[in-house]
């Protein structure tokens, strides 16, 4: 596997939709994770990230333009203990439940499927983080329909231990713009991960189409301490 410039990733693809990066940093320290949001559509469009506790959640930027609230309304980062559990919808409230009560990622992600939205049936995409004594695992997970086809669901889970210092991996809904929109395909990709916060940031959000790109989640946690860098970018302000 070709180890690939997040940032080329981005910037030749129109529309990946939803992506989830995760990965450590250059230097070794910290735990990172990216979640960016894109949309085609006004109620797609329409909305923000704002902090929620430890995590965070969507948000309607004009709550009069709100039509549907069901699969861009929910929280796409919530922390468990010394999880971080990162998704592209409700499921995230699933993982966290599921796990409080001593179920794992992939048996919790075994409760749900694909969205429902036809003839997209966009896959759920999952992360979790697990930053523990000095120690450092992630996983990624995609729920998909069978070739576009909602009578089965495909499960991938991909597991990572003892992370290398600038890389990691990146996960996304769709293989570009369609209609019906094509599902991405394969494992995540194996990605650079470069430079301090701030800077990593803003290579992804000026790396997103410009008109379809909505909002950006980054943060970074030291392995050591715990403690927690975030960052969001919203394109309505």
């Amino acid at each position: 596997m070709e180890l690939l410039s997040l940032e080329k990733q981005l910037s030749q693809n129109a529309y990946p939709g939803r992506g989830i990066v995760i990965g450590k940093s250059e230097d070794g320290k910290c735990a990172v994770t990216a979640y960016f949001i894109m949309g085609r559509s006004e109620n797609s469009r329409n909305r923000i990230f704002v902090s929620d506790g430890e995590g965070i959640r969507t948000q309607a930027f004009d709550p009069a333009k709100l039509t549907d609230p069901s699969l861009v309304i929910y929280a796409p980062v919530r922390v468990l203990g010394n999880k971080t559990i990162v998704t592209n919808g409700d499921q995230t409230d699933t993982i966290y439940e599921l796990m409080d009560k001593q179920q794992t990622f992939e048996q919790a992600l075994r409760t749900r499927a694909f969205e429902p939205d036809a003839p997209n049936y966009t896959p759920r995409i999952s992360g979790i983080l697990h930053v523990e004594n000095g120690m450092y695992n992630y996983a990624m997970s995609i729920l998909k329909s069978n070739n576009g086809s909602p009578d089965s669901c495909r499960r991938y889970t991909f597991a990572y231990e003892n992370p290398q210092n600038g890389e990691g991996h990146f996960i996304h809904t769709y293989m570009g713009d369609g209609n019906p929109l094509p599902s991405f395909e394969g494992e995540p990709e194996w990605i650079k991960i470069e430079g301090t916060i701030d800077i990593f940031a803003d290579k992804i959000w000026n790396s997103l189409n410009e008109e379809n790109k909505v909002s950006l989640f980054v943060r970074y946690i030291d392995i050591t301490s715990g403690t927690t860098e975030t960052r969001i970018i919203n394109k309505n302000q």
